[in-house]
Order: structure tokens, then C-alpha cells, then sequence
């Protein structure tokens, strides 16, 4: 493939733009080369500035369960955009979203939107500091909660692509306030919370860890997590703004049987519009303002377009059949990328939680920040560079989970796995 338009437009942006990107994991600098600039996109496929043409398993980073452009979703928002893009006054949409959403999350009894996941994290922390009257917040390493001041600490994502787990720019004061502790260690969190639980108002976590690339729960730790925040009068969040809609419709807290306090969403909720909410028990989200004394607001909290495109994204994945049918493209995935590096005598760990899903090169089993790590990204730089150039885009991050959707075929999951196949002799 040629990227020449690409190459071209990268080097514009540079010139206007911090590192040429919006959001640093799109400027490759993970996997080596310049970005590739999209120009459109449709089902399963992207469509680059130079005419290439790739199956796409970053779906913008998750949202699109239903592929690129969904006609019913793209018809409906023609509709909604016609009325007004904004009105900064309540809209009936966000009654209909904000119903929905609470039918599939019977954790939360109230749910406030929100633009985007960090707000919702952001917004989560500050009302469990409320409502509990204590300060400190215990996340786990690797989780990434948004960008935040406070949660840049060992965060994942494009800090972990980097190695740069503590971001300039936050305060030493403020990130005292933040514990952190190993993902799926519930001795380290015990010990912890033994000592610190008269100031901890929270802890937050990714119920699957998708910013690392995709580290599952090991069996009975989100149990015991649950029990040792409620035994301590300490909020559980759960942040669910990639696992929600995505590992089930009722996301992890569904998948795993546990019930969290509070729950941050995204992503799929806004069918690929700019989207976030945080919701909870009654007795917490009654801290929210006006009806409480914890202030958040935004201006475009609940806009128009976000909802119809929730609302319409949410109808499509609660019909019947729906999550089989990504089940079973899923597996068929999973199992045909681990055969194709068996096959060709490359060690790689394979995880998935619905149709989220991580490769890593290591021999060594993935449970935490630590063991993702050891991860070797060079030969996932060479994997990724194998796979572009044979028309598949997946994350250019060894941390960064992909992801799968309804657009996708058996036929497209065949091409992946050939491609895969052949990308993993190169590495070898």
C-alpha cells in the first residue's frame, strides 16, 4: 500500500497540531511510521485519503458495535439534525436514552449524561467524595479513567504506550489523594483499605481492563471487591465506558454478577457521537445538582444528536439474537488468531470478554499492568505494519484492546486470520 496523501497531510498537521493528532495513540508513534487519514468509513471497513481499504478492529476505539454508518443510525440522526444540533434545554431524547439505559443497569436507580468518559469519571469520584465525606480514591494500575488530574496516575491507554505513567502537569498534592494497587491483587487492596478506609471514598475500576490491552478478571476478585467496599462504607464504580453494551448488553456487571454502587458509561451509548453518563444508587446520585449540593453541568450534556444515536444504537443490540450473533463471530476470531500463531510458532496470550479482545506477544499470563508489560511491542510493531499493509487496521498499540461489531463477516474474520497468519511468520 502507498500513503502518500497520508504522508502528506501528517506533515501539515504537525505543523499545526500537538504531535499531529488529537488524541496521542493515533500519532504511531507506538508501532513506528505516520498515521494513516481516514476519509470515510462504512460497516466493517475503513476507507483512507489514498484509496486503501481496511477491516477495521478499533471501531473509534469501541463505540461502533454496529459498524461503521448503520443505516437506521445514520437515517435518524439526518432527522435529528434537521431540528437543531443543541438547545441547551431538555429534550424528550434524553428521557428515552436515560430509560434505556437504566433497564439494562438495574444498579442504577439515576443516571446523568455527560460528553465523554472522563467527564463521567471525573464527575463519579466527585460525587462519591460527597456523599462519602472522605477524599482519597483507590484505582488500579493500568486502569485508565480518563484524563483527568487525579487519574493520570499509572493510567493505561496512551500512558502506558508511552511508559509514561504520571503525566506532568497534575499536581503532587492532588495525586496524593489517589492509591493505587495492583489489578486483580485483592491482598494489596485489603491491606490498603484496612488502613485507609476511613479516608477513601471510592474505588474505581475497569471491571475488564481495556487499556492495557485486555486484562479479565480473575475468578472471584471483582466478588471479594464488592464485599470489601461495602463492608468499609466505601462507593464501588465501576467504569463501564468500554465493557458497557460490550461484553453484554448489561456490560461486565451483568457478564460477572456483581452489582456495582456507581457505573460510568460511553462510548456505544452515544453510536459514535461524542457521549458519557454516570449514574447510581438513589441516596448517591441525590448529591448531584440542583437536587444536591455537588455541582456538575455541560453545555452539550445531552445534545440531540448523541442521544438519537444512542437511542437508535441501543434498539438495534436489544433485538433478539443480537449478542449470539457477536458471540459467535467473536469466537471464531479468537479461535482463528491463536491458531494462526501456533501455526506459525509465534507465543502470543489471547483474551477476550465479549467482543472486546487483546493479543500480547508474551509467553507470560496477562492479569495486571505489570505482566502486560512484559509484553514484546517490537514484534507487535512489525505484527501491526504485516497486518496495515494487507488491508487491517488494528490498534497501533500493544495496550489497546480491539474490538469486534454486528458489520462484521465470517468472510471478513477469514482475510483477518490469513492476514494475521502471514504477519506473525514476519515477526517470527
Amino acid at each position: 500500500m502507498e500513503w502518500k496523501k497520508s504522508h502528506k497531510l501528517f506533515k501539515k498537521a504537525l505543523g499545526l497540531i500537538p504531535g499531529g493528532v488529537n488524541s496521542p495513540v493515533r500519532a504511531f508513534r507506538a508501532v513506528g511510521g505516520n498515521p494513516v487519514f481516514i476519509e470515510r468509513a462504512k460497516g466493517s471497513r475503513l476507507y483512507d485519503v489514498d484509496g486503501n481499504v481496511y477491516i477495521d478492529y478499533v471501531l473509534s476505539w469501541g463505540p461502533l458495535i454496529l459498524g461503521h454508518a448503520h443505516p437506521e443510525v445514520v437515517n435518524a440522526l439526518k432527522k435529528a439534525v434537521e431540528k437543531g444540533t443543541s438547545y441547551g434545554a431538555p429534550t424528550p431524547l434524553e428521557v428515552e436514552l436515560a430509560d434505556l439505559v437504566l433497564k439494562a443497569y438495574p444498579s442504577m436507580d439515576k443516571v446523568r449524561m455527560v460528553n465523554s468518559g472522563t467527564e463521567a469519571a471525573m464527575s463519579a469520584i466527585r460525587v462519591a467524595r460527597g456523599f462519602t465525606g472522605r477524599d482519597k480514591i483507590i484505582k488500579f494500575e493500568g486502569c485508565y479513567h480518563g484524563h483527568a488530574d487525579g487519574l493520570l496516575v499509572k493510567a493505561g491507554s496512551g500512558a502506558t504506550t508511552f511508559g509514561v505513567p504520571d503525566s506532568p502537569g497534575v499536581p503532587k498534592s492532588y495525586a496524593r489523594n489517589t492509591i493505587t494497587v495492583p489489578f486483580n491483587d485483592i491482598r494489596a487492596l485489603r491491606t490498603v483499605i484496612e488502613q485507609e478506609w476511613k479516608s477513601i471514598a471510592c474505588v474505581i475500576t475497569e471491571p475488564v481492563v481495556g487499556n492495557i490491552g485486555c486484562v479479565l478478571p480473575q475468578p472471584g476478585f471483582l466478588e471479594k471487591l464488592r464485599k470489601l467496599t461495602k463492608d468499609h462504607g466505601i462507593v464501588l464504580i465501576f467504569d463501564e465506558v468500554m465493557t458497557g453494551f460490550r461484553v453484554s448488553y448489561g456490560g461486565a456487571q451483568e457478564y460477572y454478577g456483581i452489582k456495582p454502587d456507581m457505573t460510568c458509561l460511553g462510548k456505544v451509548i452515544g453510536g459514535g457521537l461524542p457521549v458519557g453518563a454516570y449514574g447510581g444508587k438513589k441516596e448517591i446520585m441525590s448529591m448531584v445538582s440542583p437536587e444536591g449540593p455537588v455541582y456538575q453541568a455541560g453545555t452539550l450534556s445531552g445534545n440531540p444528536l448523541a442521544m438519537t444515536a444512542g437511542i437508535e444504537t441501543l434498539r438495534i443490540l436489544s433485538k433478539k439474537g443480537v449478542y449470539d450473533k457477536l458471540e459467535k463471530h467473536a469466537a471464531m476470531l479468537e479461535k482463528g488468531l491463536i491458531d494462526a500463531a501456533k501455526t506459525a510458532g509465534v507465543k502470543t496470550r489471547f483474551y477476550r470478554a465479549g467482543t472486546m479482545f487483546c493479543s500480547y506477544f508474551t509467553g507470560t499470563h496477562v492479569v495486571d499492568y505489570t505482566t502486560a508489560k512484559t509484553a514484546d511491542t517490537s514484534k507487535f510493531s512489525k505484527f501491526f505494519s504485516s497486518m496495515l499493509d494487507r488491508g487491517v487496521y488494528i490498534a497501533p498499540s500493544q495496550f489497546e484492546a480491539g474490538f469486534i461489531s454486528l458489520a462484521h463477516t465470517a468472510k471478513d474474520i477469514e482475510k483477518t486470520v490469513r492476514a494475521a497468519y502471514e504477519s506473525f511468520l514476519k515477526v517470527k
